[in-house]
């Protein structure tokens, strides 16, 4: 039998690298802008204008007109093609629009409209505040939940937490890669990177609980086992499973994240990073924090008795 849990070690190593780069990103971004991640305008308040030429547009040269006209904080960056930008800026009125829409028309000609919205940013902080008291508030229900489905088995209320850890690790994860697309590509944390995270929690706590119920089924079974070699074999028993579920799943958003256009190029992608985030949580962080727990500590409990004689042998 593969001995998983006994290398937890190097699970919880993967796992701290990867979230890492998120924690360190948050850091800088805190001190540098004064938020903890790049927020767009569905957050900040602001308006989105998204213009297709009939020739190629450089998008620091869009910008500039932007600039000249006093918004020095405007983005601009290429979608789908080299024709077509999307501009993103203080909100403004419609006077000021048409001033802006003559200076671009006069430097680079006639364009068609794709997109153009304002929102406040009153929307955006409404919105992140019901979205964090409702993962706080599913957190607390995922907790009594697994504690009251695992109650006859020892220590139900570490299954819970090992859950809770699980989804918090799945939400670094994806925070890490929001980072690393942020200074590669200028992504921004929107209502879509918001929802596909929501919806990977959801995906994390399925698995992990479907391994929770396999350990429970084979601690009644092979009574008198030591836990980590149940968490092995109930491991081993639903990888298949898992992995084909989400294998399955990740061939779909594969497709619309190459075929969808660029709107769905965040949320898909974040979904993504997310399920193998929570198939790797719940097999490589769960179970083996489960077990960390019962024994006592993160090094395998062997390893630890080994040492221990190694200590105590005459020289």
């Amino acid at each position: 039998m593969y001995r998983l849990v006994e290398r937890r070690r190097l699970w919880f190593l993967i796992s701290l690298l990867g979230i890492l780069p998120g924690i360190l990103f948050m850091i800088w971004n805190l001190s540098s802008a004064g938020t903890l991640l790049p927020l767009s305008i569905d957050y900040t308040g602001g308006t989105q204008w998204e213009m297709r030429f009939s020739e190629p547009v450089a998008p620091t040269a869009l910008g500039s007109v932007f600039v000249e006209a006093g918004f020095t904080d405007t983005k601009a960056f290429l979608v789908d093609d080299d024709r077509t930008v999307q501009v993103k800026f203080k909100n403004i009125d419609m006077a000021q629009k048409e001033v802006i829409e003559q200076a671009i028309v006069e430097r680079f000609g006639e364009f068609d409209e794709r997109l153009y919205r304002s929102i406040g940013p009153a929307i955006g902080a409404e919105v992140s505040q019901a979205a964090l008291l409702a993962v706080i508030a599913a957190s607390v229900l995922i907790l009594a939940y697994i504690a009251l489905a695992f109650r006859e088995i020892s220590h139900p209320f570490r299954y819970g937490v090992a859950a809770i850890a699980a989804l918090v690790h799945d939400v670094l994860i994806t925070v890490s890669f929001l980072s690393i697309m942020n200074l590669v590509l200028g992504w921004e944390l929107d209502a879509l990177f918001l929802t596909a995270t929501l919806t990977v929690i959801g995906f994390s706590v399925n698995d992990t609980i479907v391994i929770f119920d396999r350990i429970r089924e084979n601690l009644r079974r092979h009574r008198g086992e030591p836990l980590a070699m149940v968490a092995n074999r109930s491991i081993i028993e639903t990888a298949q499973r898992s992995i084909a579920t989400q294998v399955t799943a990740l061939l779909v958003l594969a497709a619309i994240l190459i075929f969808g256009g660029s709107t769905l190029r965040i949320f898909m992608a974040t979904l993504i990073v997310g399920l193998v985030s929570g198939t790797y949580s719940s097999i490589f962080t769960a179970t083996p924090l489960v077990v960390a727990w019962e024994e006592g500590s993160f090094l395998p409990k062997a390893s630890k008795a080994v040492r221990a004689r190694e200590q105590t042998a005459p020289a």
